[in-house]
């Protein structure tokens, strides 16, 4: 294949138009950004390839966005370069875009320079050599990427409603399991189990004496549950109860000043927000920052297994089991459990399920979202018995576990896609060959059964 450099194929044009000066018309304005503005007047009325001369980031770093195709009146940013063809017959300047922008990373980027203001120069542009098949080729090129783009883009569309049906069903999994739905067959099979009530006995009792024995602080009386907190009619066996009841809860804290040598950089595990954001795990098993003996008395330590809750910021209401003994600060709160018959992942879930009701409790403050002690202690919750805690967490484990297959085939067939794309343009210009269809669909179905959706 013939290789020619830009400068023999096209005539290169400056753009005049001052972005900051530009008056909005009923012209398009094609600038550094993928989104056209508009301007009053227009400087060029013809099929162009429009290259930024600046780098997208700055700051040093050369990197192209976006390399533009515009045609008929429009007007140019003074910031970027028109490339238009001498010669039609010869060029289609549509292939030349989808040579240039397909490519840019790998033929326009290494082309810039500068220290801090990086740009690329209209004369190395002119230097650049591209394959030049024949124009009949060209214009079957084009034809060929703009209907696999238009696959392309029903599988993102498909692809992105099976992300989020997924989503849903995820949520829907939750709310199935918190209603006690999932494990009916379980309760059917297993009549004898003894109800929640007797555990709630039980574990007033335990509290009662530890507060007795000063091994807990008394906390404030709860108010009693009306009808209007219970959303949905409970399972036989199941109790209502709020979560002040059956756990300690707890904030922890933050050695000041912030960083001071005294205090961080020891061997005590101290965790923050971010710590039990970083991923949707239901375990926490690593930690960023640490402290030193001397910062426990301004902190808090709980040990491994322990069940926490994000409190404050725009990720506020995640929950996590950390596996390890830990301090942390006061955007986390920690559950003590009275009693052994209270499961911790049964809980895990359960504060999963209240994620978007602590956002709503929150979002009706002012400035910056926070979960108090209070608003976490009269949160309404659902008690079943501790076997069929387990039972619950068994199930939901089991129905996730082939929501992440589903996801996984998703993410391949996302990634089958790319792969196909940079398939076509590999064979687009490479020699002479005849271009055969080529279908961008997933590899496998990832529709969702009907019976879980």
């Amino acid at each position: 294949m013939t290789f020619i450099k830009l400068k023999a194929l096209c005539e290169f044009e400056k753009g005049t138009t001052g972005l900051a000066k530009a008056e909005p018309g009923n012209y398009p304005l094609v600038t550094t950004s993928a989104e056209r503005k508009s301007c009053n007047t227009y400087q060029f009325d013809t099929r162009a390839v429009c290259i930024p001369l600046v780098s997208s980031t700055g700051h040093g770093h050369a990197s192209l966005r976006n390399v533009h195709y515009q045609e008929g009146k429009f007007a140019l940013g003074s910031i970027l370069v028109a490339l238009t063809s001498k010669n039609d017959n010869r060029l289609d300047i549509q292939f030349l875009h989808l040579y240039l922008s397909q490519l840019k990373d790998q033929i326009l980027v290494p082309l810039m320079s500068g220290a801090a203001n990086v740009a690329l120069s209209i004369k190395k542009i002119q230097n650049i050599e591209i394959p030049l098949p024949s124009i009949e080729r060209q214009h079957e090129i084009v034809k060929r990427f703009k209907s696999v783009i238009i696959e392309e883009d029903e599988l993102k569309s498909e692809l992105a409603h099976q992300q989020t049906l997924l989503k849903k069903l995820r949520q829907q999994i939750l709310q199935e399991a918190i209603e006690g739905k999932l494990t009916a067959d379980w309760r059917a099979q297993n009549p004898d189990v003894e109800p929640a009530s007797e555990l709630l006995k039980r574990i007033a009792a335990e509290k009662a004496q530890l507060i007795k024995d000063k091994k807990i602080k008394a906390q404030k009386s709860l108010p009693p549950i009306t009808d209007e907190e219970k959303p949905f009619e409970l399972p036989q066996g199941w109790v209502w109860c709020r979560l002040g009841r059956i756990t300690n809860i707890v904030r922890g804290g933050s050695p000041r000043p912030a960083g001071d040598s005294r205090f961080y950089n020891g061997d005590i595990p101290f965790l923050k927000v971010a710590d039990l954001t970083s991923d949707s795990a239901m375990r926490l098993n690593n930690y960023t920052y640490t402290i030193k003996q001397a910062g426990l008395h301004k902190t808090r330590k709980v040990p491994a297994e322990t069940l926490m809750l994000t409190n404050s910021g725009a990720t506020l209401g995640i929950p996590k089991i950390c596996m390890f003994d830990t301090t942390f600060n006061d955007g986390i709160a920690a559950f003590i459990f009275i009693h052994s018959e209270l499961f911790k992942p049964f809980f895990y879930y359960v504060l999963l399920s209240k994620t978007s009701w602590f956002l709503k409790e929150t979002s009706r403050g002012q400035g910056q979202p926070n979960l108090n002690i209070d608003i976490i202690g009269n949160t309404v919750i659902y008690l079943p018995s501790f076997y069929e805690q387990q039972a619950i967490v068994i199930k939901v484990e089991k129905l996730l576990a082939f929501c992440d297959q589903l996801e996984a085939q998703i993410t391949q067939n996302q990634a089958h896609a790319e792969q196909l794309m940079q398939t076509v343009l590999k064979e687009a210009f490479s020699h002479n060959r005849k271009i055969e269809p080529i279908s961008i669909t997933p590899q496998a179905s990832t529709h969702l059964p009907d019976a879980m959706v």
